[in-house]
């Protein structure tokens, strides 16, 4: 198998457990970008289902649901799968394969010393035992980068320690056996981090988020619940809304009206219950185009398997090629039979 030419778009690569239904966190912090990602890239997309086994192991029942969900919800948002590929990580299991000769390179402190790891084990809560899935979760995360020679990986800061992980294997296995595997560059995003109802980050496992498959009753209901001032009690209470959830909703749903809900709500002229009504309103008017986009794939979820069906051929096509090249550069078996 030969390898690519450099004459292709810049690759691009990102993947979503599928823990959920997309909320408006994800959304703005995240999906809204790779829809743009899709003008100037070659954008691969996928749901990572064997990652959700890392600490999810004990419950499955949903997994499959889940997966096509959030396929939906990113068809919704505009990921054209005729521009990106969309696919899911356990039909490509080519990821498995180098997760384990990558698994044979990295030192085990470098592993250890990954901070969600300590995070996740603390989370379990000794209900369960960690296994090697969660302390082997950043080299499996590095084979899915580096499987498709991606360029870039979009990332926000805080994300940037692991991405710094798969650059370092990749450079120990170039090192150990030659230039085979594209160290992938950080493609940094400055997204904005939506607050929950509660006023703290937006969370599936928080149970604070509004997501893109609530009904308009569902998002009225969540907005009126959404915290608001503490110290706005009664109409000529002077409010702080920068502190507020629900006026932050209001600059990216409502931009063109946030200078005027800003300036009364300090006033002291505007009541919370109607900032959250008028609020709701503007979202539900914002994402209506999503929303009904949403419900037509809804109705559609063979049409979704086969995007998924078609996407994952696509992408095991590109990850073959470098397999094939890593287990050269490892001196393999030549005559090893296909995954």
């Amino acid at each position: 198998m030969k390898m690519e030419t450099q004459s292709r778009k810049p690759r691009v690569l990102s993947g979503t457990r599928p823990s959920g239904r997309i909320h408006l966190g994800n959304l703005e912090g995240a999906l809204r970008n790779y829809v743009r990602l899709q003008e100037e890239y070659d954008c691969f997309y996928f749901v990572a289902d064997w990652h959700a086994l890392s600490d999810g192991y004990g419950d499955t029942g949903s997994l499959q649901d889940d997966i096509l969900e959030i396929t939906i919800d990113y068809l919704a948002a505009g990921i054209d799968p005729e521009r990106s590929t969309l696919f899911v990580q356990s039909q490509v299991p080519e990821h498995a394969v180098l997760h384990l000769l990558l698994s044979m390179i990295v030192p085990l402190p470098w592993l250890e010393r990954v901070p969600t790891f300590k995070e996740k084990v603390e989370n379990l809560g000794g209900q369960s035992p960690a296994g090697y899935g969660l302390l082997g979760y950043p080299v499996l995360m590095s084979a899915d980068i580096l499987i498709y020679r991606a360029d870039f990986v979009p990332v926000g800061q805080d994300q940037l320690p692991h991405l710094e992980l798969a650059r370092e294997i990749a450079r120990r296995f170039n090192h150990m056996y030659g230039e085979t595997l594209v160290e992938p560059e950080a493609l940094l995003t400055s997204a904005p981090v939506v607050p929950g109802i509660d006023n703290r980050k937006m969370s599936k496992s928080y149970g604070n988020d509004i997501c893109l498959a609530d009904d308009d009753d569902t998002v009225r209901s969540k907005a009126m619940r959404m915290y608001t001032d503490p110290q706005k009690i009664y109409l000529g209470d002077k409010g702080h809304p920068d502190l507020c959830p629900v006026y932050f909703c209001h600059t990216i749903y409502n931009a063109e009206n946030a200078p005027e809900v800003h300036a009364t709500c300090t006033g002291g002229t505007r009541r919370c219950v109607d900032c959250k009504k008028e609020m709701a309103q503007h979202l539900l008017s914002s994402l209506g185009p999503m929303r009904a986009k949403r419900r037509y794939w809804e109705a559609r979820k063979g049409e979704v398997r086969e995007i998924l069906r078609h996407g994952s051929q696509k992408a095991r096509s590109v990850a073959q090629v470098t397999l094939a090249a890593v287990q050269q550069a490892m001196n393999l078996w030549p005559d090893a039979p296909a995954v």
